[in-house]
């Protein structure tokens, strides 16, 4: 069994376009820590004028009654299926307890709304990564509570997006995209980078944000394998190798199905090996987006497989098409 699945997007990431909206306090801790993608670390002789650097969101010592609090715009709404409160490095200033409300709003929430709860107050440990399964119902904004104050390195909302296409009609659609709710299932490697950013906005801000694998010292070639937001007709491909250089793939190729039966991702990557090939291999270049649109027929299809030749890095992969019903 492979052990590199993901089955959920974390809808705090900032790759979504997820904010901090409004917050109490983050005198020690600059509050949009708590969102980024990578683990916390921990600087020893780090300082600022504030006091000892956290990798994290961090709030004064409260004097007075009440308890810290953040409100959390996400990037596409969505459902959460776990929340991750990770306390890493926060030994003797994490917070004893938290909670978590959510709403779906058209506006910025006030924190006297109509919340709903995600996460009771529960309590917490020092230095830990909790994981808590949850269920939420569709919800655009969140609000996280600690009690009375304290640090947390990161937080995490591990769901489902839920984008609505019959609100929003295009003719062609980035059927893979993080935002619309395309999402990695399951890949051989992904020793650099954080694999998510595959499928995210934009170009490539550095040679980290994007899928790299080790070098390969053994036969064969890397692959990942992508869930699309919703079936569809392919038309377009682009993909882009920013910043990798000297460690480009020589070649990639892309396969696709259409899949209804989805019972074990270990059956998913089995017979990936036989899925139709929409894209055949192609000669790639450092530092490059590569777009293709003469590509092979494939009828409709929800999964995509890029392959690419041995190992190496790529920035992103957009799947470009029309939906089908």
């Amino acid at each position: 069994m492979n052990d590199n699945i993901l089955n959920f997007v974390n809808l705090a990431s900032p790759k979504l376009g997820t904010r901090v909206v409004e917050f109490t306090d983050d005198f020690f801790g600059d509050v949009s820590r708590m969102l980024k993608d990578e683990d916390p670390i921990f600087i020893p002789d780090k300082y600022d004028n504030h006091g000892k650097w956290m990798d994290g969101w961090e709030s004064r010592r409260k004097r007075t009654e009440g308890n810290d609090w953040s409100i959390i715009e996400l990037g596409s709404s969505g459902e959460i299926e776990e929340i991750e409160i990770d306390t890493s490095h926060f030994t003797g200033n994490f917070p004893p307890y938290a909670s978590l409300e959510g709403i779906y709003s058209k506006e910025k929430p006030k924190f006297d709304d109509d919340w709903t709860s995600i996460l009771k107050k529960t309590e917490l440990k020092g230095d830990k990564c909790q994981k808590f399964k949850v269920k939420s119902e569709l919800i655009n904004y969140v609000r996280f509570q600690i009690y009375p104050d304290g640090g947390v390195a990161r937080l995490r909302l591990n769901g489902n997006v839920l984008y609505d296409f019959k609100k929003n009609k295009k003719d062609i659609y980035e059927l893979s995209s993080l935002n619309l709710g395309g999402k990695i299932i399951s890949y051989n490697n992904a020793h650099y980078g954080d694999v998510s950013a595959l499928l995210s906005e934009g170009r490539g801000k550095t040679m980290g944000d994007g899928w790299e694998t080790r070098r390969r010292r053994t036969p064969g070639n890397d692959w990942i394998i992508i869930k699309l937001a919703h079936t569809g007709l392919i038309k377009k491909i682009e993909i882009d190798t920013a910043h990798f250089k000297g460690n480009f793939p020589d070649r990639a190729s892309i396969q696709c199905a259409l899949i209804n039966d989805t019972s074990t991702v270990k059956k998913l990557i089995d017979n990936s090996v036989n899925w139709k090939e929409i894209l055949s291999s192609q000669k790639l270049k450092a530092d490059n987006i590569h777009t293709f649109s003469n590509l092979n027929e494939s009828g409709p299809v929800n999964y995509v497989k890029l392959n690419i030749f041995p190992d190496g890095g790529v920035s992103r992969l957009r799947i470009l098409g029309s939906l089908t019903i």
